[in-house]
């Protein structure tokens, strides 16, 4: 359904991005944003998925600053690559990665009011995203790693943010959900009876319950705001 293309931030650093295009015209857009395993089967797949939605989706390669053609799997040694790939973007003097989120969501813009979703460390640019960007109408992080920590708690989102959540998160304590939660009223934040990584159905804590319940809430979200 989809073709990576080249996309090129403000400052000239050139990247690749999946993009998936609906059947008819688009209704809106929405930007996803990978997790440390590169835009792989799974990102695209979940593009195509927005994409069968009505959405034009686009998937910006967020590694490409540090690292060409990533594409891991799940397993000990692609989850340490990953560890250590986020890392390196993480150090990239301001604005690296956010840059090319921007370039994305302006790409977007052609479709018209663009949302933007992202999981795990996705999920953590996302609500940077949220907070910094231009051109978003509605954010949705999935169990933003980072994200409920006191300095991405002290940030304000611009825009609607729906947050998802997993209650079997090891990385995303509970207490430091509720804690966001009530220093952000303004954020509809869901909490699921699951693990980090529930959406990924290459992963062992894949949970198909919680990703359909929080797939509606979410395509409801971006009706409600994209439409």
């Amino acid at each position: 359904m989809g073709e990576f293309i080249d996309l090129k931030a403000a400052e000239g650093h050139v990247f690749p991005a999946y993009v998936a295009r609906p059947a008819g015209a688009p209704k809106a857009a929405v930007v996803v944003l990978q997790e440390i395993f590169g835009v792989n089967s799974h990102i695209r797949a979940v593009a195509d998925g927005y994409a069968a939605a009505g959405y034009l989706a686009v998937a910006p390669a967020t590694f490409r600053r540090v690292k060409a053609n990533v594409e891991l799997g799940y397993d000990e040694a692609d989850m340490q690559a990953g560890i250590a790939l986020k890392a390196a973007v993480e150090a990239l003097p301001a604005p690296g990665v956010m840059a090319d989120i921007q370039a994305a969501i302006d790409h977007a813009g052609a479709a018209g009011k663009v949302g933007i979703v992202g999981y795990c460390w996705g999920g953590l640019l996302t609500w940077r995203a949220a907070c910094n960007l231009r051109g978003l109408s509605a954010a949705a992080p999935y169990y933003g790693g980072g994200m409920t920590g006191p300095d991405e708690v002290a940030r304000k989102a611009r825009i609607p943010v729906l947050a998802h959540f997993g209650k079997k998160d090891r990385h995303i304590s509970v207490d430091s959900v509720l804690a966001f939660k009530r220093a952000h009223p303004d954020v509809e934040v869901h909490l699921y009876e699951a693990d980090h990584g529930f959406n990924c159905d290459h992963r062992g804590s894949y949970d198909a319950a919680a990703t359909t319940l929080a797939r509606e809430r979410t395509l409801a979200f971006f009706g409600k705001h994209l439409g």
